[in-house]
Order: structure tokens, then sequence, then C-alpha cells
């Protein structure tokens, strides 16, 4: 059942033994959503498969006590947070449970008790509207925390719309944290030379496929696909997708740039369309989406890859006959 932040709030507080849980390898989207629901409501931040270089900048930071893979049976209900498929939890099974969420689907939503769907640009800024009509107060930590994870959830405002800046602005005013300062932190987290030798191998291993004057690519690395693909669309692909291994499940990573979402690409819908031809899990946003499934790298790729060239044709010859 859908409810509204009010209602959201006040059905938590029917509880005194919540987890607050992050998907796996977490993000500071993920991480500070939960901490900041278990600072206004009470309760444990819980990671499933750790969590990502700057959410643990960010734990680090503003010393935000997590539990490492908890068992959600030891909890009187779980909150399910930024998250949209039951893959990102490594399919650990949940009792009583609600999901606040912003994925444009969200599969975790059909078994819950209840849950906070809406199509914000983030997971933050839905919390952000939970702790204002609970009345909370909006402290540094908890600011300094949702503003990290509005940034990175779109794509330092690449894919943020008006709502995001006001909401931006409300924590800024509500808190007093200069915006200034999160970006210091934010730069303050160290590069991993594994995620650096990833990054030259996803371009090392490029195959680009041009429609027009689009440029879809692929590739594939061992790890850090997320961050892969993001690099791929900052040096110049329109839409980007980077495989990896994992324990026998392949993993696809996709991000796009505006420019083809406003063409019609929605990488959320077509990974949960294609997950379902591999009884996988899949699905995101419009702009930043992924799968997992279990098959051959080459042919995932090759299918996501030629769902995204049809899209872009047909665009094209629409453009044409104008």
């Amino acid at each position: 059942m859908q409810v509204d932040e009010t209602e959201f709030y006040s059905r938590l507080l029917d509880y005194h033994n919540i987890l607050f849980l992050c998907h796996r390898n977490a993000d500071p989207d993920a991480v500070s959503s939960a901490f900041a629901l278990s600072e206004a409501v009470g309760g444990t931040v819980g990671l499933v498969e750790g969590c990502n270089r700057l959410a643990a900048l960010l734990v680090d930071r503003l010393n935000i006590e997590v539990v490492d893979e908890p068992d959600p049976q030891s909890y009187e209900f779980v909150v399910v947070v930024d998250t949209s498929t039951s893959s990102q939890l490594n399919d650990i099974e949940l009792p009583n449970y609600c999901v606040i969420d912003h994925h444009s689907t969200t599969a975790l939503t059909e078994k819950a008790d209840f849950y906070l769907h809406t199509r914000a640009t983030s997971t933050a800024e839905i919390v952000f509207k939970v702790l204002k009509s609970m009345g909370a107060p909006i402290t540094r930590r908890t600011a300094i925390g949702l503003i990290s994870g509005i940034i990175t959830d779109t794509g330092h405002f690449k894919h943020a719309n008006s709502s995001t800046f006001r909401n931006l602005a409300e924590i800024i005013e509500a808190s007093g944290v200069e915006y200034a300062e999160v970006l210091e932190m934010m730069a303050a987290a160290p590069q991993d030379i594994s995620l650096r030798i990833a990054m030259l191998k996803s371009a090392q291993r490029l195959e680009i496929d041009r429609v027009n004057e689009w440029l879809v690519v692929t590739s594939n690395v061992s790890s850090f696909g997320g961050a892969a693909s993001s690099m791929l669309i900052n040096i110049g692909a329109d839409v980007a997708f980077v495989a990896t291994t994992c324990d026998g499940s392949i993993r696809v990573s996709a991000r796009a740039r505006r420019d083809a979402v406003n063409s019609g690409v929605n990488l959320g819908k077509i990974m949960e369309d294609i997950s379902e031809n591999y009884c996988g899990t899949g699905g995101g946003h419009p702009g930043a989406a992924g799968i997992d499934v279990v098959t051959d790298v080459n042919q995932i790729l090759s299918e996501c890859k030629m769902r995204v060239l049809e899209t872009l044709k047909k665009e094209t010859v629409k453009n044409e006959n104008h």
C-alpha cells in the first residue's frame, strides 16, 4: 500500500527495533537516507554488502554506526531504503518490511507492508520530506549526508529538476550547512588505484556503435561497472553499458546522456524488460539503470545495445520525416 510522508513515519512509530537496510555496495543516497531516518525515528543502519567509496567517506566523517550483513530476522521491522529489487539485497529473506525508494520501477513494493515511492531524483529528497512532515530538526550530520546523496544520485545535477534544487535549498536553509563544505568533503575521498585501473580497462575494451550522431558503447570490467559507465558518458558516449561478472551472475550498469533520454531512451524500462527474458532483475531510472542476470556477457551486452539502437533509429527516422 502506497502511503504519504506523514503516514510513513506514523507507521514507523509503531515499531521499536527497526533496521534501515541499504542495498549492496551502498551509495551516499542509500546510506544518508538510512542514517537520516534512523536519527529521526530510532533504529539501526544496515549494509547488505558494504558501501562504495563516497559512502564509506560519509560513514567515517559523520561517524555513522552501521551493521554489516545484518540478519533482518533479528529486528521487529525492516525499512528497505533506496532499493528496487531483491537481488540488490542478495535475495535475503525479509520479514515484515516497508520500502522508501525513488527508482522508476520498484519490484520490492509488491510484498511490502507499505511503501513510499515517488519519482524524486534521489531517495534523500523523499526522506527530507518525511523529516519535514515529522517536524524533525535537520541536523548538520543529517544535512551533509542528504546533500551528498542528492549530488551523487543526480550525477552532480545532470539529472536534476526544479524540485531537486528546491529541496537542496531547503536543506541548506534548515541546517546552516554550506554547499561548498559538502563538496570539499566529497573531494577528499581517496582515489582507489583499482578504480583507476577499471576505468582505463573499460576504455581499452570499448566497442562503439553509431546511429547518425548517437554513440552507443559497451565494455566490461571486473569491478566498478557503475563508475565505468558514467566515465564513458563523460568522455563522449551517449549511452554506455558496462558488464561485470560475480559468482556466475552478470551485472550490467547503464548510463545515458539527457539528450538520449529526451529522445526516448529509458534505461530503467529497457533493463526491466530484458531481465524478464532471463528470469533476472533489472530496473532503475531513464538515464541510469542496471540488470542482474545469469547468461553470456556478450549476449546480454548485445541485447541491451540493440534495444537502444532501435530506439535511436526510430527517433532519427522520425526527425528526418519532419
